[in-house]
């Protein structure tokens, strides 16, 4: 195990739920780049794999939903986790890299407010530990 993987571990062990969200998407987005690249390059062995990481990021937020108490949102959510996993396989049937930039775009828009949502939650205890 590499000292990256060493500090991942620790990483995720040490998240808490929305953390681990965020890290997903990293994952998610990391993913869906390397394949692109691999794409350009016409390294196909790599663009799967890096693909395949990503359909198993979407499949872990997929499953990370919690569609009892989540409401509509949650089913919107999985709808969306569900369309990104369909496009990526089509595109790697035909245009891969219009696929990628889609689910690439989608997956940042939702990183960015899963980011927001997480720096909200952060800031009333910043201020809490600044005395406020």
């Amino acid at each position: 195990m590499t000292g990256y993987q060493k500090y991942r571990g620790v990483q995720v062990e040490g998240a808490n739920p929305l953390e681990l969200i965020l890290l997903t998407y990293d994952v998610l987005i990391k993913s869906l780049s390397l394949a692109k690249l691999a794409g350009e390059e016409n390294n196909h062995a790599a663009e799967a794999d890096q693909l395949s990481r990503a359909i198993a990021a979407l499949v872990e937020l997929v499953t990370s939903l919690d569609m009892e108490n989540g409401g509509a949102i949650a089913a919107s959510l999985g709808n969306l986790y569900t369309y990104m996993s369909r496009r990526i396989m089509e595109g790697s049937a035909g245009d891969t890299t219009a696929a990628i930039d889609e689910v690439l775009s989608l997956a940042n828009t939702l990183r960015e407010g899963w980011q927001g949502l997480a720096d909200a939650n952060s800031a009333p205890q910043a201020r809490q530990v600044n005395g406020y």
